[in-house]
């Protein structure tokens, strides 16, 4: 008969004791406040840089262009925290207020 080593099996109530990851998910108002504002300021950012620079308001397209750009860069991460944010507060796997990075 072989020799087994049961100091370090894992059993069935080995698992029950394990602690659930997220103890308090409370929603972080003030980051989602950052986010929505991010995402808001963002896409009027994209959309005033578009007319901007078809109809060229302020001077030539690239001021349009840039200001399109400058949306961009607010939209970006303001959707992607907007989102975790959304799918934390509907309780879909994996997502969680945690993973919104404090302010």
């Amino acid at each position: 008969m072989a020799y087994v080593d049961h100091a370090f099996s894992i059993s069935d109530e080995d698992l029950m004791l394990e602690t659930p990851y997220v103890l308090n998910n409370r929603p972080p108002f003030k980051e989602i406040a950052l986010a929505l504002a991010l995402l808001v300021f963002g896409t009027l950012g994209i959309i005033s840089g578009i007319f901007m620079a078809c109809n060229r308001v302020g001077g030539d397209r690239a001021h349009g262009l840039l200001f399109a750009l400058l949306g961009c860069v607010l939209f970006i991460p303001g959707f992607y925290y907007t989102r975790i944010a959304y799918y934390a507060h509907k309780g879909y796997k994996g997502f969680s207020f945690s993973n919104i990075p404090p302010v």
